[in-house]
């Protein structure tokens, strides 16, 4: 085997969604945030990419790979009291008039994302918004040091 062959045969395949998640996560670093795929911000949640801006705002963007991914997962709303905006992530062959008013619409690949719509700004309490930055923070650095050191 060659060395090329050796390193695509280690890169894992991105499902839909995960492509969808690292289009997004490469343009919003364009735009000075930091992002974490699959955060927890409380047990029994589970956001697709949260984001933290570079003056502390806190994004959650939902990434859906097709119209039946949309409908089978009504939770989203449960999302929104941990973000101070709220997107949906699809690609272009997504039908966006299913997504609901008042969020905001990202168009992604695996590659970039552009973000169409802006979704209105819903200020985190301080408290939540401290809370969960050091969570994020948390979180961010244990999964550097697991890639570092996957033993732990």
């Amino acid at each position: 085997m060659s060395d090329r062959d050796a390193i695509l045969a280690s890169v894992p395949v991105l499902q839909p969604g995960q492509a969808l998640a690292r289009g997004v996560c490469r343009h919003l670093r364009g735009h000075g945030f930091a992002s974490v795929e699959e955060f927890v911000p409380e047990r029994g949640k589970r956001v697709d990419v949260m984001a933290l801006g570079p003056k502390g705002e806190i994004w959650v963007i939902e990434c859906k790979s097709s119209r039946v991914d949309f409908q089978t997962d009504r939770r989203w709303d449960g999302y929104l009291e941990w973000c101070d905006r709220y997107f949906w992530a699809v690609d272009e062959a997504f039908p966006t008039d299913l997504l609901p008013e008042g969020t905001g619409l990202i168009i992604a690949d695996a590659y970039n994302a552009e973000i169409l719509r802006m979704a209105p700004e819903h200020k985190l309490p301080g408290a939540r918004r401290s809370a969960l930055t050091r969570k994020f923070a948390r979180h961010a650095a244990q999964r550097l040091q697991a890639l570092r050191d996957p033993r732990i």
